[in-house]
């Protein structure tokens, strides 16, 4: 696991002066990456690295002298529509390359840095992003105890968890090739429904969509098949990590679960945010990973010590509602829940290495979804299944307006971000996904 170093350091500033600016997701202790190009441009997607209110474009750094040794080979990676070559390039060359932009960026780099750099700035606001890597594979795992629990209590009141909750990173295979960046229209899917008391199942729309609040964890570099990360080795096979949408169709979803678990109800759509934060810039938010003696302690693969120490990692994360009638008012967005990710049964770690104990073989780019994240309180759900009880508790807006599941024209936004005293804050951005009306 990363260790502290000078880029954490919560006095360094930019010459970019909206990257000093107090509550800015994108200070120079952050530097997330993202691919993008000029709106209405003919230019290639390539990659870049925000800071401020600006993307610092990696292609147009590359042309420059600026440059040498493994941070030279890195940038000359970023020049390609996806991160994907970066990612497999490894820590060594994640960190030399992150540390040159902090130094590149920072408030002490002379007047011809900055000259030369001015050129390969980008507005923020100039930019249309796409996905930050070509995704071979697509897991989604199912980590949070209160989310298994609120959910189970659904159904099975006396005993809402599985017997194998407590012991497995559980997860599914999802579908690759529908995840979508920020900004996604998501189309209400057609599947199968078991209606209640019926004995046949009826085809339709979905009447029963929600929102998964998850976080999305690129792989960077892989393993041979038939050979597994151990956990104490994870996290230089892990990149960084963005916000996650696992959109999902409830009603499809109690019906063709059993006994293989989801197909339809969530193969339709997944929405990540554009910008991925590197492992690096999230260590100073890394907390002890907990298990109480009364619980079920780990089997000895999914146990180490950096694991205990600090395996869990403090983000803060929101969702919020903007219904059409916002929109149509002018008014803003309603907060439906706030949590954050230290609250996770399994860490990040733990699901990397156990997906791969059997030999399955990961590869750059590839994606993990963390399971949807909900904290002990009520407030902190991750999901309508769960702040509406399957939608028999409808939740009353702000502005009147009543919803159980989504309707058509919502829009959820997910917010995420880390501080704590003594560092900067850094954020995540936002994920933004809408529910077409067609």
């Amino acid at each position: 696991m990363t260790e502290l170093n000078y880029t954490h350091d919560a006095a360094a500033q930019s010459w970019i002066e909206t990257g000093n600016s107090a509550g800015c997701d994108f200070p120079i202790q952050n530097l997330p990456f993202t691919v993008f190009r000029r709106v209405g441009g003919s230019e290639k997607s390539r990659c870049g690295v925000a800071i401020g209110d600006q993307i610092l474009d990696l292609a147009a750094l590359s042309l420059l002298s600026t440059l040498e040794g493994l941070s030279a080979d890195a940038v000359r990676a970023c020049c390609n529509p996806q991160l994907n070559d970066f990612f497999a390039m490894g820590p060594a060359a994640w960190r030399a390359l992150r540390h040159t932009l902090f130094d590149l960026l920072h408030r002490d780099a002379d007047d011809a840095t900055r000259q030369q750099l001015q050129t390969c700035l980008v507005p923020q606001a100039q930019a249309e992003h796409s996905l930050p890597a070509r995704i071979g594979d697509y897991t989604d795992f199912y980590t949070s105890i209160h989310h298994a629990t609120n959910i189970g209590r659904l159904f099975r009141p006396k005993d809402p968890l599985t017997a194998n909750f407590h012991w497995i990173p559980l997860a599914y295979h999802g579908r690759a090739s529908s995840v979508g960046i920020s900004g996604q229209q998501v189309r209400r899917p057609l599947g199968q429904v078991l209606p209640a008391g019926a004995s046949v199942p009826t085809y339709g729309r979905c009447s029963q969509l929600d929102y998964e609040l998850e976080l999305g964890i690129f792989i960077g570099t892989g393993n041979a098949q038939g050979e597994a990360i151990p956990l104490g080795e994870v996290e230089d096979h892990v990149f960084g990590i963005c916000l996650l949408n696992d959109w999902s169709a409830r009603d499809i979803q109690a019906w063709e679960s059993a006994p293989l678990g989801p197909f339809l109800a969530k193969n339709f759509a997944t929405t990540i945010s554009h910008w991925v934060v590197t492992m690096e810039a999230l260590a100073p938010y890394r907390q002890p990973w907990l298990r109480g003696n009364d619980a079920p302690q780990p089997l000895p693969y999914l146990e180490h010590p950096r694991n205990r120490s600090q395996g869990a990692i403090d983000i803060q994360l929101e969702v919020w509602l903007e219904t059409e009638r916002h929109r149509r008012d002018g008014a803003l967005a309603q907060r439906l829940s706030r949590t954050s990710f230290r609250h996770q049964y399994w860490t990040v770690a733990q699901m990397v290495a156990h997906h791969t104990i059997g030999g399955c073989n990961l590869q750059s780019g590839d994606l993990l979804g963390s399971g949807t994240i909900s904290g002990p309180g009520p407030e902190e759900a991750g999901a309508l299944m769960e702040l509406s009880q399957a939608g028999c508790r409808l939740l009353t807006l702000d502005n009147g307006e009543k919803r159980g599941f989504l309707d058509d024209g919502d829009a959820i936004v997910f917010k995420g971000w880390c501080e704590k005293p003594g560092f900067a804050r850094i954020g995540f951005g936002e994920l933004r996904g809408q529910i077409s009306e067609t």
